[in-house]
């Protein structure tokens, strides 16, 4: 039996899943099995043998090239993004991975902003029952009221504590199957929540979990942008004996006090913008109003 872990990158973020998966292959258990597969629309020749070089024993680093066709219809709109709200069609393709694996009937999902603190096969054994999926709460966005709006109001999640974070995902694949998910994909509605430190995230607001299991450097600051990062050391140790370590410290050393005023501006956007889509004809939370999404 393999552990199958997953991870949707596009070829900027090399660098990033290296890391993520030399953390992963720290902690494995040697008597286990592994298979990683990055999905990707492109990549060069040279950021894939860097990936698949990663290869142990046990570890089986794999790229697994998403069909353009598949994808077409989440890219009907300007920029790349859904009805002008804030994140691109990529973090959906995730949700394809059920039905292009059929082999697995359970998987792990990961970002490659991710470091991983302990054995992957621990998060891939917890027992999730008949769910569809285990996460985590999106604690990033706790104390920042303007999305609390956002989740509220634009999206119909109510406690904000139900909104979940999707960059580390236990997918139950065979229930994605059966319930025919990728038909109504942004429907989903049953979840089970992991412990938050399977999911350790950032947050100005919050002191950092201790012994987190995976950590994740979701939205805009991240420890090759910004040296005093929460958990920013677990990346820099697991960096330092990645092939990339050189050019992540050029990162960081060049990414300039100007640079980072716009991150946080950024940031910024996001609030602002939530008033805008809180007047769009279409959202989420609208949709519920009208439509089943019951799976």
């Amino acid at each position: 039996m393999t552990i199958p872990v997953f991870y949707t990158i596009s070829d900027n973020y090399t660098p990033y899943a290296a890391v993520s998966i030399q953390s992963l292959i720290d902690h494995v258990d040697t008597n286990k099995d592994y298979t990683i597969t990055l999905l990707v629309q492109n990549i060069s020749d040279m950021h894939k043998k860097d990936l698949e070089d990663l290869s142990t024993k046990n570890v089986h680093v794999n790229i697994f090239h998403i069909d353009d066709e598949m994808v077409a219809p989440i890219h009907n709109s300007e920029e790349n993004y859904l009805r002008a709200q804030f994140f691109t069609m990529s973090i959906f393709y995730r949700l394809f991975i059920p039905n292009l694996f059929p082999q697995y009937d359970k998987a792990v999902y990961l970002d490659a902003d991710t470091i991983i603190c302990t054995d992957i096969a621990e998060l891939y054994n917890t027992e999730i029952g008949d769910n569809m999926f285990a996460s985590v709460p999106d604690m990033s966005i706790r104390f920042i009221k303007p999305l609390q709006v956002y989740i509220k109001e634009c999206q119909g999640i109510f406690p904000p504590e139900k909104y979940i974070n999707n960059g580390v995902i236990l997918f139950n694949m065979k229930a994605f199957r059966d319930k025919k998910f990728v038909d109504k994909f942004y429907s989903l509605i049953e979840k089970y929540h992991l412990p938050l430190e399977w999911d350790a995230m950032p947050n100005e607001h919050m002191d950092e979990i201790k012994n987190p299991k995976i950590v994740h450097y979701n939205l805009f600051f991240k420890p090759w942008h910004f040296a005093d990062v929460q958990y920013g050391k677990y990346f820099w140790d697991v960096a330092k004996k990645s092939p990339y370590y050189e050019e992540l410290k050029a990162q960081l050393a060049s990414f300039t006090d100007e640079d980072r005023k716009k991150a946080r501006t950024d940031l910024d956007w996001m609030i602002k913008k939530v008033d805008e889509i809180k007047d769009e004809d279409v959202t989420w939370a609208k949709v519920k109003k009208t439509t089943s999404v019951k799976i």
